[in-house]
């Protein structure tokens, strides 16, 4: 969010390569007509990545918000023309399959459009052969073909939106090179050249590769890594001889070898990701004419490796046999950015007021992010979910060069790979560890990874509980990757005894001061005016009513408050807003939390304590300060299991001597340290939402089932207005638990769900309920009554499933209050 000095603020973008042009129009079209675009090179071709790219435009993606940002791309310059051509030519797109591995991965990128709202379906090799006939049939087990992809023509678009927004008003100033940012209290003042000071109120860094130097000057860290990708043109090909069009084929990928495909009217252009990788420092690239005067074409374009492209060459000729008799005609590597986790890097800095970021964003993307950065600059939020792109996301641990560096090269490796979605990086690692790592590895803990934190999902020492469960449906292969029969065991004894859970990922803040109640109050929905000890769960609104984050609030004295929050943009969030009599402190590296849960629960932490730990003595939703043997804790009687049971909380140093105690303690009970695959599956059981997966701030409480969590009758609270009156009204979607119907299917999530036959949702979060015998998904649909029946698409299979009502698990909640 940003405060708005002017009706018409001064807004000053750097770069005028496809984003940069793309976001100038968007402004300019919503009235902020003050623009001024900056570019180190000359227009309309600058030389950054948008001057050489190919211009492919798949819109399908895991990420429902890429595929959106790629819809609206495609949307916009399908409307653009300069001089009478198109800026975007909708040829189609066509992923080749070569093995039976990316043959399902196909089914499953076909169930990605499907829910996500694109046109696209799995065609045989004889249809794929059709579209493209210079392939070899005999290597081509299918495709998936999705008729309104195409080429994307950069630079033309480019050129299309710099009229339309300098009509509007904007200006566009090449053979400018920014030599600073200028600052007062806070906030961004200006941009300096090499050509004079630009007065800003906002200066927007969209300067692609170049986006790590543009935000050292202002102070703020950018996680992007340059990388090199080659591109290669054939001579002219016999078969493609007196091609008129540009393009008349679909963009092509054989990604089994990491290898794209289009025409350039007789000649065919060749993107290789099958080398190794070739990281650059953004700070070494060298500006416009410096790279003319060294025999560069561009600053982005860098001397072709032949030695990295011989084998994809050979890969081409066995797919294209026609490229037999033709060579290379010229090639380059061509140089784009990368982030640790491959998504953009958008939104304003808080140090920096008035900074934004719009960097790490492909031409595939472009307009879409334009006008996301834009409503957000404008309006205060984007019409589309952007936590996955925002630039708080990131810790502090995942900001290193060296990290940044790493996982950007791994980005470039696996940009065509099949990723499962638990398929964690595998370096570095650890790098985050809980105090209890050592334990857990002597238990056999199978850790996957997420925020940089090594986190067990089952451990193999519960592999003898196993043979008291009884046969277990078979599971496919997909969905038995990173999983184990164990977690069944794990589910089986929280619910029948009690178990240790690993929370310490979980972000916990400290809040403090004699304005922290009122602050609190303010910022979240539901009501914390009680007496200390009092836990909430309570949620972060955007001005629009829309979910932003849901956060559980222990009030441990008058003026202090342990808050559970979800991601870094909750800290930066709340720091936002923050007055001065508000301290806010991330406490999470400094401490540690067990989940004591489990019908057992009491019986294990009773005796350890001499506070009273009963029902009366510790309800539900309370917390105490208290000692678990030599060990001080913060005690909070809450579940994410639907089990009794306790989360305890220490610092750091003394998070070791809490598990071996509680382990101990709990042998006469049978204890056992139980796994995140294991509290997925309860958790979804109870009906207990994640946020970012089961809802965002595209969503409302009311329609994600979490109207409960809202106190309309208290002052002031932000995103109150905009909820008036929807607790009434019937909402046009919900999300919506389900059961599968046969008790051996298995889904995993971005499923599309089809009603009536028609695709009318699609799956968040699903994992298999063990104590229910079937598994549980969550999904966007309509309104539905229970009992109704709907598909989910799974790798092309229609799998029935029952609408049902929730919690599917203890509605009564006698087996956690008691």
């Amino acid at each position: 969010m940003s405060s708005t000095p002017a009706l018409r603020p001064r807004v000053v973008v750097i770069g005028a390569g496809i984003v940069g042009c793309s976001l100038a129009d968007e402004l300019t079209a919503r009235g902020w007509t003050d623009v001024t675009v900056l570019e180190q090179g000359p227009l309309p071709a600058p030389g950054g990545s948008t001057s050489h790219a190919p211009g492919l435009v798949f819109q399908t993606s895991p990420s429902r918000t890429l595929a959106a940002f790629a819809r609206y791309t495609v949307e916009k310059f399908s409307s653009l023309q300069v001089d009478g051509v198109s800026c975007f030519d909708q040829v189609g797109g066509l992923e080749l399959a070569t093995t039976p591995e990316r043959l399902a991965e196909l089914h499953r990128r076909a169930g990605y459009a499907t829910a996500w709202g694109i046109r696209g379906e799995i065609v045989g090799a004889d249809r794929c052969k059709e579209l493209w006939p210079l392939i070899d049939r005999s290597v081509v087990l299918g495709g998936f073909h999705t008729p309104d992809d195409g080429l994307a023509r950069a630079v033309l678009a480019a050129r299309a939106q710099l009229d339309r927004a300098t009509g509007r008003g904007a200006r566009f100033l090449d053979r400018h090179t920014v030599t600073g940012i200028e600052q007062a209290e806070g906030r961004v003042t200006a941009v300096v050249t090499d050509r004079g000071t630009f007065p800003a109120d906002h200066v927007v860094s969209a300067a692609g590769f170049w986006g790590p130097v543009i935000g050292r000057m202002a102070g703020i860290d950018v996680p992007l890594q340059p990388l090199a990708h080659q591109y290669a043109r054939t001579r002219p090909l016999p078969d493609l001889a007196g091609a008129e069009a540009e393009a008349s084929k679909p963009i092509l990928r054989f990604q089994d070898r990491d290898l794209y495909f289009r025409e350039h009217h007789d000649r065919i252009g060749i993107g290789s990701y099958a080398h190794r990788p070739l990281p650059v420092d953004p700070f070494a690239v060298l500006p416009y004419d410096a790279a003319r005067a060294r025999g560069m074409e561009m600053p982005s374009s860098y001397p072709f490796t032949e030695e990295d492209w011989a084998p994809s060459w050979e890969d081409c000729r066995r797919l294209l046999p026609a490229l037999r008799a033709t060579e290379i005609e010229e090639g380059f590597n061509g140089v784009f950015s990368f982030t640790p986790d491959g998504m953009p890097v958008l939104g304003e800095s808080r140090q920096l007021r008035g900074f934004w970021l719009a960097e790490a964003v492909w031409v595939t993307h472009s307009a879409g992010v334009a006008k996301a950065v834009a409503e957000w600059m404008v309006d205060g939020r984007a019409s589309v979910d952007l936590h996955e792109c925002d630039l708080t996301r990131f810790e502090d641990a995942q900001r290193s060069p060296a990290y940044v560096r790493e996982r950007g090269s791994q980005q470039f490796v696996e940009v065509y790979d099949v990723l499962h979605p638990l398929q964690p990086m595998e370096h570095p690692r650890p790098l985050r560890v809980s105090p209890f790592h050592a334990r857990q590895e002597r238990l056999g803990a199978y850790f996957l990874e997420g925020g940089g934190w090594e986190r067990p999902h089952w451990y193999e020492a519960n592999a003898p509980l196993v043979e008291s469960l009884g046969p277990l449906p078979e599971r496919d292969a997909w969905s038995a990757r990173h999983w184990s029969p164990v977690v069944a065991a794990e589910a089986r004894a929280t619910r029948e005894r009690v178990a240790l859970y690993d929370m310490t990922p979980l972000r916990r803040l400290e809040v403090t001061g004699a304005g922290a109640l009122s602050f609190l109050q303010r910022m979240t929905s539901n009501n914390l005016r009680k007496k200390p000890g009092a836990v909430t769960y309570t949620l972060l609104l955007d001005e629009s009513g829309g979910v932003r984050s849901d956060l559980t609030v222990a009030r441990l004295a008058p003026d202090r408050f342990q808050v559970g929050a979800n991601s870094p943009a909750d800290l930066d969030r709340l720091l936002r807003y923050a007055p001065r009599d508000v301290h806010i402190r991330d406490i999470t590296s400094g401490t540690c939390c067990i989940g004591v849960w489990g019908p057992l629960a009491r019986d294990l932490v009773q005796p350890l304590t001499r506070d009273d730990f009963s029902h009366e003595g510790f309800g539900y939703f309370r917390a105490k300060e208290t000692y678990i043997g030599h060990v001080p804790v913060t005690a909070m009687r809450l579940s994410y299991v639907g089990e009794l049971g306790w989360e305890l909380y220490t610092t750091a140093d003394l998070g070791l001597r809490l598990w071996d105690t509680l382990w101990e303690a709990g042998r006469d009970h049978g204890v056992i340290a139980a796994g995140r695959s294991a509290f997925n599956s309860l958790r979804l059981e109870k009906g207990y939402r994640s946020w970012g997966t089961d809802m965002t701030d595209e969503h409302d409480p009311y329609e994600a089932g979490l109207g409960f969590a809202v106190r309309m009758d208290k002052d002031g609270f932000v995103g109150q207005d905009a909820l008036q009156g929807l607790a009434a009204r019937t909402p046009a979607r919900r999300l919506t638990a389900l059961l599968l119907d046969d008790p051996a299917a298995v889904v995993l999530g971005k499923e599309p769900v089809h009603v009536d036959g028609t695709p009318a949702g699609y799956v968040t979060s699903a994992a298999y309920g063990y104590t229910l015998g079937r598994c549980v998904a969550y999904a966007w649909l309509p309104v539905l009554p229970a009992g109704t029946g709907v598909h989910v698409d799974y790798f092309g299979e229609k799998i029935p499933a029952t609408v049902c009502d929730e919690p599917l698990f203890d509605p009564e909640m006698n087996r956690i209050r008691r």
